[in-house]
């Protein structure tokens, strides 16, 4: 029997401890001051974060999160998370692989999850981040804080660190029938918009690939459901600043598709393996409220995988490429 241990990490951005105005200002400064987040000249950044961000938004924020925080479990984000990664640990074996979730921002942080792993006596580590579509915003976020702890180690695990899985044929297959459930339960409405979140267009030019890796996954994804070209709309969300972000944008696409004779929408994030803030109260309820006083009718938003079974088997699946037998 083999005496490898492997740890594996699941991560995502995180969230605020409560939907309160002192948590969610820590919570922006810890994620809005990542140089990875914002790329500004950092002193120019810094001056408008500490002078206009931080005094203000975090009540905005937090009355935006009060919507849709649960009571008992607390952030979707979060929850979640928790769930999903709990699930996936149900189905490994425990002598040989364990597994943990992490946040970007917020608790359990990375270095933690990491200390643990060395303390059970982890011998190889891999981390999947919970973004299907890479981003150097997010998923090399992640990367900086697992090589900043890593150095500072004297005896190095083997490591393992899967960038994406954004056309992944398991991952595919389960948007595709989340999506066929919705429409079983409701018949479907005349148009899918595939909403991602946004970058500046910036990035793109510098090399990150993530705009291509949306298109990609938003094309596959319509040809499993055999939609027609003008049948879906491929759009980008949560602009922020005034710099040029991907387009389309999702709220300007959302006020034009009534006067173009498109009256009810189905829409859906596959850039988002769990649900939070994001899509729950920005698209599922701003965004509504926007396309129907555009005079847009039936609206309806599909959730996340979550912590379903299919996306405990999409995970697994993308884990299996680099964790092999031992999975089993």
């Amino acid at each position: 029997m083999s005496d490898k241990k492997i740890g594996v990490l699941l991560t995502n951005l995180g969230s605020p401890t409560a939907p309160t105005v002192p948590a969610v200002r820590k919570f922006l400064k810890d994620f809005l001051g990542d140089k990875r987040v914002v790329n500004l000249p950092r002193p120019l950044w810094l001056l408008i974060l500490h002078g206009f961000v931080l005094p203000f938004r975090p009540k905005k924020s937090a009355q935006a999160y009060a919507k849709i925080w649960n009571t008992e479990k607390g952030s979707p984000l979060t929850f979640y998370t928790r769930q999903l990664t709990e699930k996936v640990a149900a189905k490994l074996n425990p002598q040989h692989v364990l597994v943990s979730y992490a946040m970007s921002y917020g608790e359990p942080s990375i270095p933690t999850q990491l200390r643990h792993f060395k303390e059970q006596g982890v011998t190889e580590i891999v981390i999947l981040s919970l973004y299907p579509q890479y981003s150097s915003t997010t998923t090399a976020s992640v990367y900086d804080s697992l090589t900043k702890e890593l150095n500072i180690w004297w005896h190095l695990p083997s490591f393992q660190f899967i960038s994406d899985y954004h056309q992944n044929a398991r991952y595919i297959t389960a948007l595709a029938e989340s999506i066929e459930t919705a429409w079983r339960e409701k018949p479907k409405n005349q148009m899918l918009v595939m909403s991602f979140h946004g970058l500046p267009e910036l990035l793109t030019k510098k090399g990150d690939p993530y705009f291509y890796q949306c298109q990609k996954t938003a094309a596959l994804l319509a040809a499993k459901l055999n939609l027609k070209e003008n049948e879906w709309r491929l759009v980008f969300q949560s602009r922020f600043g005034k710099a040029e972000w991907l387009k389309p944008y999702c709220v300007d696409t959302l006020e034009a598709l009534p006067k173009e004779g498109v009256k009810s929408v189905d829409l859906i994030c596959p850039g988002f393996a769990v649900d939070c803030l994001e899509t729950l109260e920005e698209i599922a309820m701003e965004n509504k409220h926007i396309y129907q006083e555009a005079g847009g009718g039936d609206y309806r938003y599909i959730p996340a995988l979550n912590d379903s079974d299919e996306n405990v088997s999409v995970i697994l699946d993308v884990l299996n490429f680099e964790v092999g037998k031992e999975i089993k």
